[in-house]
């Protein structure tokens, strides 16, 4: 059984398509509860979450944090974290079923492949790269989902409390031997990249992430990224 969990932030124009294929796997007693961390909305996220009958957990913003309070409220033997903006399909969930039952599976973490709600060039290029990039180096965004036991995750620490980069971070720490890419396609929104461009957005996100791991200050990093 599986813990979902959510963080938001004013995510009220994007939860409901979030939530909306958790019904079946829930019905059918895949999803034991989903959980909205959030970091203090201020539109209809809560009650949103609140009538779809969402444990939810409220603390300070950060992804990092909300992440973090949200998998110490789970219950379940399994956590998939998972984007307020990020839609699974119904092949993610069959493919995490199959995960799941694999030998091994409790030691091992999983994501999807990225996809984005819209098939433009620019949008095919870069979840060409991004998928190129997770492939070669197992290092997968949070717009990916991350499933993985509860027993992996309390082993490799958990996340962090970092403003920026708390994806990255946990599966740094998971490895690449143990992280496995899936082949269903988790769809995000890509409002965001339409909003700043592309190729823009891309090459930021890209120029972040290798500061990071040369060593700068996440909250530094945060500051660029808003």
């Amino acid at each position: 059984m599986i813990s979902v969990v959510i963080p938001t932030l004013n995510a009220a124009a994007y939860l409901p398509r979030a939530l909306s294929p958790l019904v079946r796997p829930t019905v059918a007693g895949l999803v034991k509860q989903v959980i909205v961390a959030d970091g203090g909305s201020s539109d209809e996220t809560l009650a949103i979450a609140d009538a779809a009958g969402c444990d939810i957990v409220t603390g300070a913003r950060g992804r990092g944090a909300q992440l973090h309070a949200g998998a110490a409220a789970a219950r379940a033997p399994w956590l998939l974290f998972q984007h307020a903006d990020t839609e699974l399909s119904d092949a993610c969930v069959e493919e995490a079923t199959r995960f799941m039952r694999a030998p091994n599976a409790r030691q091992r973490a999983a994501a999807f492949k990225l996809s984005f709600d819209d098939d433009s060039p620019q949008a095919r290029m870069v979840v060409f790269l991004a998928r190129l990039r997770a492939r070669w180096f197992k290092v997968p965004y949070g717009d990916q989902g991350l499933l993985i036991s509860r027993f992996l995750y309390d082993a490799v620490g958990g996340y962090a409390d970092l403003p920026l980069m708390e994806d990255v971070d946990l599966v740094r720490r998971i490895g690449a031997r143990r992280m496995v890419m899936l082949e269903a396609e988790a769809v995000t929104s890509a409002d965001r990249y339409r909003c700043d461009g592309f190729t823009r957005r891309a090459c930021r996100n890209l120029a972040l992430t290798a500061r990071y791991l040369m060593g700068a200050d996440p909250a530094i990093l945060a500051k660029a990224y808003d």
